[in-house]
């Protein structure tokens, strides 16, 4: 599947469900809403890690799981903020990562 695709249904998925929920989705909602998941996200790093109390320790496989399903709320997160917003994802992933032009601006 596509970057812009993936983006483009993530950002269906995510509007729609907010709509059932009731939430009011603006910038800021999406600013702090990718943050609680990055926070999701290093917690359950910190459990897989066991740097956490041990009732919070997990199977491998079952911690592994948590922190690739926060990591994916965040990456969704990130494209339904960057849709928000009209940054075209893909053109800077490529500009900063791939050829580097946005490097030292």
């Amino acid at each position: 599947m596509e970057l812009k695709k993936l983006q483009s249904d993530i950002t269906k998925i995510f509007l729609k469900n907010a709509k059932r929920d009731n939430l009011k989705v603006d910038e800021d909602y999406l600013v702090m809403k990718i943050s609680e998941e990055l926070g999701e996200f290093v917690q359950s790093y910190l459990v897989h890690k066991k740097r956490c109390r041990p009732e919070k320790y997990l199977k491998a496989k079952d911690s592994h799981r948590e922190m690739a399903k926060e990591l994916s709320d965040v990456v969704g997160l990130a494209f339904v903020l960057s849709k928000t917003l009209k940054i075209d994802l893909e053109e800077a992933l490529v500009k900063k990562w791939i050829t580097r032009e946005w490097i030292n601006l």
